[in-house]
């Protein structure tokens, strides 16, 4: 059987690098292994999910390179979790309990003081029907609680080895709230289950929850998925990315002109045995895709190395590839540019030094030296020889050499002390252009 898989966000906001990483590394092995990717709105909680958002989330995906196989929407499949909770309830696996959170967080605390762990008492299953028909009375509606097995929950995590939890040591999870609604862990293992999850890839965060669930999947006699947990993102000095992942939304990378590949190429490759290199579409990627090549240790997401492999990205970037982006400019023009590129919008700043209006720089000390260098330009038309056999002759006439030759050369026809190669560039300038600069 064809593995499936799934990302489940949330659509209260705006997918950000931590969430990216989770999706690009379940596509990766989706279509590593001829698999299918399903998006999963976990929609559930209807005054904050918006429409919005997920149109959001679908166009940060788009632009990541993901493409779902299969869209679902949690809101819309409530009566199946009203279906699977009724069986917990017929089995006695869904309990009701109507403490309030005052009185369960005064619990926590008395269990705290006595040095016992916090862990729900399940007091509410020794109320008796009177007693639970008192408390309604009053005005109190049960939220209801999954019955934990109590045992040690096993199972082979594919990032992380062999993993066991007591599960003695939780507390009942609540998975049905008092006013009806669903907790994320009862809709999610619902449809794991109807949609045929194989393999569930997500962040080590939920590695707890991984012992809660098997045990929801196997009250409902559903198949076990496989589980894979990846290390979560840290920033470049190893602490946490919650308090700065709003500036780190994909929307917000792909503002600031960031390529995909390059968000994409450092997400996958974060946290690898491989190296953090530029890769220019998925391919790559999925053929060297083995969750065995994820460590264990804390990812370092690192700003800079990202706008750096950015960078990286657009200097080997082919000019088939950017075509169809490129408003001026032709194959020349984007070889002659693309190495001195940041983001691809920088490829205007060199139009225009190419095109438009430069402002000579042309020192006192240098009047008389370009003066000879203008008066020694070749005849049209230019080409790629045409900067080195210009500078030869001007070298010979005026016996300047290196950075003495060719910087003031540079200021005149550009107007900087840095740039892509004149000789590339030198054709695309012209000589009508190059003369004029150098006559300031």
């Amino acid at each position: 059987m064809a593995p499936i898989l799934r990302f489940a966000p949330s659509p209260t906001g705006r997918i950000h690098i931590g969430n990216a990483r989770t999706a690009i590394l379940n596509w990766l092995f989706s279509r590593k292994s001829d698999g299918s990717f399903v998006l999963r709105y976990d929609d559930t909680d209807l005054e904050r999910s918006t429409a919005e958002f997920a149109e959001g989330i679908a166009r940060d995906l788009d632009w990541l390179g993901i493409v779902p196989d299969r869209v679902e929407y949690q809101s819309k499949r409530f009566d199946r979790y009203r279906a699977a909770a009724e069986k917990l309830k017929a089995a006695d696996r869904l309990y009701p309990c109507y403490e309030t959170p005052d009185e369960l967080e005064r619990r926590r605390k008395r269990q705290l003081a006595r040095h016992q762990p916090p862990v729900y008492d399940r007091a509410a299953l020794n109320l008796t029907e009177e007693e639970r028909q008192a408390l309604e009375a009053q005005g109190r509606k049960p939220h209801w609680r999954f019955k934990l097995d109590n045992r040690t929950v096993e199972w082979v995590d594919l990032i992380r080895g062999p993993q066991h939890i007591d599960t003695t040591n939780l507390s009942d999870p609540v998975l049905v709230r008092e006013d009806g609604t669903y907790l994320y862990t009862l809709p999610s293992v619902v449809d794991d289950i109807d949609f045929g999850i194989t393999h569930v890839i997500r962040g080590e965060d939920h590695v707890v929850n991984a012992a809660v669930q098997i045990e929801i999947f196997e009250a409902l006699g559903g198949k076990v998925p496989h589980f894979a947990h990846h290390s979560l993102l840290t920033g470049a000095d190893g602490q946490g990315l919650s308090k700065r992942l709003g500036s780190l939304s994909i929307a917000s990378l792909r503002e600031e002109g960031l390529e995909a590949m390059a968000v994409v190429s450092h997400a996958a490759l974060l946290g690898t045995s491989d190296s953090i290199h530029p890769c220019i579409d998925y391919r790559e990627l999925v053929d060297g895709f083995d969750l065995a090549k994820l460590s264990r240790a804390p990812a370092r997401f690192d700003d800079n190395e990202l706008r750096g492999l950015n960078a990286r990205l657009l200097h080997m970037l082919p000019y088939a590839s950017v075509k169809s982006r490129l408003e001026h400019g032709d194959e020349a023009f984007w070889l002659a540019v693309r190495g001195n590129l940041t983001v691809f919008a920088d490829v205007n700043h060199w139009r225009a030094i190419v095109a438009g209006e430069v402002t000579p720089q042309i020192a006192p000390e240098d009047r008389d030296f370009i003066k000879v260098a203008a008066s020694l330009l070749p005849s049209a038309p230019w080409t790629g020889d045409t900067w080195k056999n210009w500078t030869e002759t001007v070298k010979s006439a005026t016996g300047r050499k290196g950075k003495a030759l060719f910087m003031p050369l540079r200021l005149a026809l550009t107007g900087l002390d840095h740039g892509p190669e004149l000789a590339l560039l030198l054709p695309l300038i012209g000589r009508d252009k190059a003369a004029m600069r150098l006559a300031g």
